[in-house]
């Protein structure tokens, strides 16, 4: 399960918003709003926003434990 809270701080620390990160994944923003919300991402996705918000360790906010 994603740490949405987490991941959204890291979107806003990163000078991205939500809009701009579903851009940069080719989504539409509802996508990636429900998304958000479901807390599930696939792997490509993951991959990107990784690369795009210079994740070095994703495990916390992407494999976290509920």
């Amino acid at each position: 399960m994603i740490k949405t809270k987490k991941l959204k701080g890291v979107i806003v620390e990163s000078g991205y918003s939500q809009a701009d990160i579903a851009k940069e994944l080719g989504i539409a923003p509802k996508t990636f709003y429900s998304k958000m919300k479901k807390g599930v991402f696939g792997s490509d996705e993951i991959e990107k926003m990784m690369e795009l918000l210079d994740i070095t360790n994703p495990v916390p906010i992407f494999f976290a434990e509920q």
